[in-house]
């Protein structure tokens, strides 16, 4: 079986930052491959279509993950067209006080994007299901949980030290 690998689709330009630290976080942690693409459900919607169905042909295990803010229609196109698992990472925007991260999350029926807020948990969302599927990015997957309880117990003996 091919390699599994994550597509991140970014609504534009402007969320290329947002894209990379996801990108990063999959190969640094979890040795997962990431393509990074830029395509607006409201602005290039037949491009973002042609684009998906020439991804969909690729037999490899993926995931996709997107991010959109504003009125996220590029979780819930990209969910509806792709048998994939789908993961809305929005960003926050300090404009709209979060109101806008509510596109992502109420899907009409039949459109379901999980919804993770920050890139590092995107990433580990990801991984988690390529994982099911591949016994190496397993390992990584429980390597990372394993290094995230150890800085948990290392900062409570610090605590307990400094006492």
């Amino acid at each position: 079986m091919a390699r599994g690998y994550a597509v991140i689709l970014m609504g534009s330009g402007a969320d290329l930052e947002r894209g990379r630290e996801i990108q990063g976080h999959l190969a640094e942690h979890f040795g997962v491959a990431a393509r990074l693409r830029i395509a607006s459900a409201h602005k290039t919607p037949r491009e973002l279509l042609e684009l998906l169905e020439g991804l969909e042909a690729d037999p490899a295990p993926k995931v996709y993950v997107t991010v959109a803010g504003r009125a996220n229609a590029l979780s819930g196109l990209v969910d509806a067209q792709v048998a994939a698992p789908v993961i809305a990472c929005p960003p926050y925007a300090e404009a709209f006080a979060g109101a806008d991260l509510f596109s992502s999350l109420r899907m009409p029926s039949g459109v379901a994007p999980l919804v993770v807020l920050e890139p590092e948990g995107a990433a580990l969302a990801a991984a988690k299901l390529l994982a099911l599927a591949d016994p190496e990015v397993r390992a990584r997957v429980r390597a990372y949980q394993a290094a995230s309880r150890e800085r948990v117990r290392a900062a409570d003996r610090a605590l307990e030290e400094g006492a």
